[in-house]
C-alpha cells in the first residue's frame, strides 16, 4: 500500500513508529492532503536535523580513524560569572548517537537543556562533573582553576577515553587529545559537555539563590548583571562571591576599610 492510500492517521502511525521512509516521502510529495503534507514537511526538518547532528562528529570520526574508539568531550561552564563554582563535565557519546537539538549549551532554551541532560546522563557511555569552588578559583586564578576541573574531570571518567576533545583550552593528558576553538559548537562530545556542565552549575545556583535570596541568582546565575551589580553595592559580597573579580574585589576591599 502506498501513501496515497493510506489514511492520514494511518500515515501518523507510521512516523511515529519511525518507519517513515525515503520512498514513502517521495510518495507522499504529491499528495495534496494538508496533513500529509505537514508530516512530509516535519520530515524534511527532521532529516535536516540529522544531518547537522552527524556532523558534530566530525571529529569523533576523525579520531576512530586513529584507532580511538572511546572520545571524551570536555567543556566548562561559568568561567565569567562573579559567584559560584566553575563546572567542568567530559561526556563520552556513544559515536553517532542522535541526541535531537545537540548544540552549544548557551545557544539553547533552559528547557532544551534539561531535556537534553536527562538525555546525555541516561545514553552516554561515561559522564564526570566536577565542580571547582570560588575559593579555589581566588587562589589559583578562573585559567588555572577550569584546567584543574578539566584534569580531575577526564581523570574520573570510567572508561578511560582514547582520546579527548576540548574546548579551546590544551591540556597534558596521558591519552591524545586536541583542543578545538569554538569546539562547543563543533563537537557532538564537546557540546554534550557544555550542556552537562552548564545544567549543574545552573542548578547550584538556584540552590544557591534559596541560601542567599537578595542576590537574585535564580535569574542572572552569578553574572554581572545590572540586578546583581546593584544588589552588590547594596549587600557587599557573600560567602559565594568570587574575592578576585572584579568589582567584587573592590567592594570587598572598600567594605574591610569601612570596619577597621
Amino acid at each position: 500500500m502506498d501513501g496515497e492510500e493510506m489514511t492520514i492517521r494511518e500515515l501518523e502511525c507510521l512516523y511515529r513508529a519511525g518507519k517513515w521512509t525515503e520512498e514513502l516521502q517521495r510518495q507522499c510529495l504529491s499528495d495534496s492532503r494538508t496533513g500529509v503534507q505537514r508530516l512530509v514537511r516535519r520530515w524534511e526538518r527532521d532529516a535536516q536535523e540529522r544531518a547537522r547532528v552527524e556532523a558534530l562528529y566530525h571529529y569523533e570520526f576523525l579520531a576512530r580513524e586513529k584507532g580511538c574508539l572511546l572520545v571524551a568531550g570536555v567543556d566548562e561552564a561559568g568561567r565569567g560569572p562573579l559567584a559560584g563554582p566553575v563546572v567542568v563535565a567530559a561526556v563520552i557519546l556513544p559515536l553517532g548517537l542522535f541526541l535531537p537539538h545537540l548544540n552549544d549549551s548557551k545557544k539553547l532554551s533552559p528547557a532544551v537543556r534539561e531535556e537534553l541532560f536527562s538525555a546525555i546522563m541516561e545514553s552516554a557511555v561515561a559522564v564526570e562533573i566536577v565542580s571547582i569552588s570560588e575559593k579555589i578559583i581566588d587562589e589559583k586564578n578562573i585559567y588555572q582553576a577550569t584546567k584543574q576541573g578539566m584534569y580531575e574531570a577526564v581523570s574520573a571518567l570510567r572508561p578511560q577515553p582514547q582520546h579527548v576533545l576540548l574546548d579551546a583550552v590544551p591540556l597534558k593528558l596521558s591519552m591524545t587529545s586536541s583542543p578545538i576553538v569554538h569546539g562547543d559548537a563543533k563537537s557532538a562530545s564537546i557540546a554534550a559537555a557544555s550542556i552537562a556542565a552548564k545544567v549543574t552549575r545552573d542548578r547550584l545556583m538556584l540552590k544557591y539563590d534559596e541560601e542567599y535570596p537578595q542576590y537574585g541568582f535564580k535569574r542572572h546565575k552569578g553574572y554581572g548583571t545590572a540586578e546583581h551589580l546593584a544588589a552588590l553595592r547594596k549587600y557587599g559580597p557573600c560567602p559565594i562571591h568570587r574575592r578576585s573579580f572584579e568589582p567584587v574585589l573592590s567592594m570587598a576591599l572598600t567594605l574591610e576599610a569601612r570596619t577597621r
